[in-house]
């Protein structure tokens, strides 16, 4: 095919691509056709470049302006488009037309975060992850900006700046970049007790999921759902994905970020790609005031859960995410999320933290985006038809007619548009008392800050508690004031003895005594739902299997193999010492990726397809060695034949219910081997 443009080099050697016939012009961004992409205008071919050059000045003029400032917090995200369908219509409870009738879709756009880390930090440390949802409704946007953690480290916004300085990089140093494991973050939290129950949750495997796609969302703060007929209820949104909740290994995460800075965010990619939409459902918690009085904790404390034993979720929707953005600044930077949009049917309560980011988030926008003008963004923009009075301001691209911008107005009396107008469907706040007097207090029902982190921490197996413990463990190792040290632990002692007793142990100190709660906790029931581990969904969809091979391994094994993943719904990646194609009995294979540049750490089980030679001959490269021995480290499934022996033994290799026989692979794939962990490492 003939390239539609003529390929000339310049007098300095430059390439130049002349288009031709119907090529779309190269024009400036005001529309004048552009003849040389290449060259600035100068005064001659050595002489100085005149500022007469407008292309060359629009071009840098715009590139020096293409960064807008990165979000404070949740800089590093990754988006993805797709729909609600509504499955359980919940018109007794709510009038938002999205959950009004089986069936009903509802377009969306997703944004996965970290939130310490600056926009060029890496995917996978030890952070808690944004799941914010925009709803395109037919009544306006609704705006579901959430957590993977249902609860949040502080009670009232008038302590996120706090918070936010103290687990960014230090102030004098720059230092460290997206990580939690420094003096100031837990200064903070050893003098914030109310921090506790959302850093047991980081310091769980929470803190680093395995995907995007395996990961929970929640709401955090209680919201209120209106009828028709204005009655009001409670309510709390979850996310639960369709393909259960998986995380990594510590030891894991820590290696990815190095192996793969992008492993999320192109792990959400590929897997919209190849058709294996990811897929959440959408559930309440409904409830009425009457059970909120009867909890022993405040549903407007943005620090507690209610446990979905005392009141049990209701699935009313799913959302399947297909389609990747075309433009990452267009979709990602420049969207703009605000806990305000709600529509009619949706309300809010009086959280404390919820009621200062509805001011907060739109005051961001406007500083970061650069005008009260970001809601035309395209990205932003409803789907629905709006109107108002409103006009003018900075990049303003709408162009309003008539004099009606204000209201009300009687210009229709004199034949002229007298624009939009309230209406009685529109949203109405819920209507209740407020009669009280102006205090600068917080109500004596937030002050337990102990109950729920040690429900947290029962709620856990063994080997989860075990990861807390370390996870502290390591996290106040980095930490450089013994005080600080000591004033955790005096914390920690109030969620459980055994807890402060272990990180106590492995940082060599001896135990304070108990810091003072200013209200006695409470031994609350354990939840299974807390954990990950007793929640495990034994599958194979969504997950990447790594398989080893070599020259004259057996590619009727290979086959079968391969086919057998693709069954179960997982994806097979083959991994060889040479990338080009390998002579195999019974054929050729080009494998998919080379042997040093494709860890085990990037797959969630391992095979070993070997002949006896080959095998003996890996086990002499460290690249293979390791490559078995981290997926071992790793908790993961090994599939092996018989050649494999020499490698396996190389790396140390000790057969448990984890290292099968490659037939046994699929179904063994699906889990992760927790039994194995206390040979492997020493855990707090």
């Amino acid at each position: 095919m003939a390239k539609p443009y003529d390929p000339t080099t310049g007098a300095g050697g430059e390439t130049q691509q002349i288009g031709r016939g119907d090529t779309p012009k190269l024009t400036t961004n005001h529309g004048a056709p552009i003849s040389d992409n290449q060259n600035s205008l100068r005064a001659g071919a050595r002489g100085p470049t005149l500022l007469e050059d407008f292309i060359l000045r629009e071009k840098i003029f715009h590139f020096d302006h293409e960064r807008i400032p990165e979000r404070i917090v949740h800089a590093r995200g990754s988006v993805a488009h797709g729909y609600f369908e509504c499955t359980d219509p919940i018109p007794d409870l709510s009038r938002a037309s999205l959950f009004a009738k089986k069936g009903k879709r509802t377009e969306v756009i997703v944004r996965f975060s970290t939130v310490a880390g600056g926009a060029g930090s890496v995917d996978t440390p030890r952070d808690v992850r944004g799941f914010a949802t925009k709803f395109y409704t037919d009544e306006g946007n609704w705006d579901l900006v959430g957590n993977n953690i249902p609860v949040f480290f502080i009670q009232d916004a008038i302590k996120f700046p706090d918070l936010i300085h103290s687990v960014k990089m230090e102030a004098d140093r720059g230092f460290p970049q997206a990580a939690s494991a420094h003096d100031t973050f837990w200064d903070f939290v050893s003098l914030m007790p109310e921090t506790l129950h959302t850093v047991m949750w980081a310091m769980s495997d929470r803190g680093i999921p395995r995907s995007y796609r395996m990961m929970e969302g929640f709401g955090i703060h209680t919201f209120k759902l209106v009828s028709a007929d204005g009655a009001e209820s409670f309510v709390k949104f979850h996310w639960r994905p369709r393909l259960g909740t998986q995380s990594l290994v510590w030891d894991e995460s820590a290696k990815l970020q190095g192996a793969d800075n992008d492993y999320h965010r192109r792990d959400l990619w590929e897997a919209i790609a190849a058709g294996d939409y990811p897929e959440y459902d959408l559930a309440i918690q409904s409830f009425d005031a009457a059970l909120a009085e009867s909890l022993p904790y405040d549903v407007l404390d943005a620090t507690k859960i209610i446990p979905e034993e005392v009141v049990p979720l209701r699935v009313i929707g799913r959302m399947v995410l297909d389609r990747n953005p075309d433009n990452h600044f267009a979709e990602n930077e420049q969207l703009a999320f605000l806990p305000s949009n709600v529509v009619p049917g949706i309300d809010f309560s009086d959280d404390p933290l919820l009621q200062g980011r509805l001011f907060s988030y739109l005051d961001t926008q406007k500083s970061r985006l650069g005008t009260t003008n970001f809601h035309q963004i395209p990205v932003n923009a409803p789907k629905c038809p709006y109107a108002n009075m409103m006009r003018d301001g900075m990049m303003q691209i709408q162009i309003p007619k008539g004099r009606a911008n204000y209201e009300p107005n009687s210009l229709d009396e004199a034949g002229e548009d007298h624009g939009p107008r309230p209406r009685d469907d529109g949203f109405r706040t819920a209507p209740q008392p407020v009669g009280d007097e102006k205090l600068r207090l917080r109500s004596e029902t937030f002050a337990d800050h102990y109950s729920q982190p040690r429900m947290f921490w029962n709620s856990q197996t063994e080997n989860e508690q075990a990861h807390i413990a370390s996870a502290i463990t390591f996290e106040l190792s980095k930490v450089g004031l013994d005080h600080i040290r000591l004033r955790v632990l005096s914390q920690l002692l109030n969620v459980d003895d055994a807890l402060a007793g272990r990180v106590a142990k492995g940082l060599a100190m001896d135990l304070p005594k108990a810091a003072t709660p200013a209200r006695a906790a409470l031994d609350l029931e354990p939840s299974d739902a807390l954990s990950i581990q007793k929640r495990w969904k034994a599958t194979l969809k969504g997950r990447k299997v790594g398989i080893l091979f070599d020259e004259g391994s057996d590619k009727a094994a290979l086959d079968a193999l391969l086919n057998e993943i693709e069954a179960a719904g997982g994806k097979a990646f083959t991994i060889a010492p040479k990338v080009g194609g390998l002579a195999l009995k019974g054929g050729k294979l080009k494998a998919d990726g080379q042997l040093a540049g494709s860890p085990s750490w990037l797959f969630d089980a391992v095979a070993l397809v070997l002949t006896e030679d080959a095998a003996k001959r890996l086990a002499q490269d460290s690249a293979a060695v390791g490559f078995v021995a981290d997926a071992y480290a790793h908790l993961k499934a090994i599939g092996h034949d018989e050649g494999a022996k020499p490698l396996l033994d190389g790396a140390g290799i000790k057969p448990d219910a984890g290292v099968v026989d490659l037939a046994k692979l699929p179904k063994a794939a699906t889990l992760h081997y927790w039994d194995r962990e206390a040979s492997l490492r020493d855990l707090a």
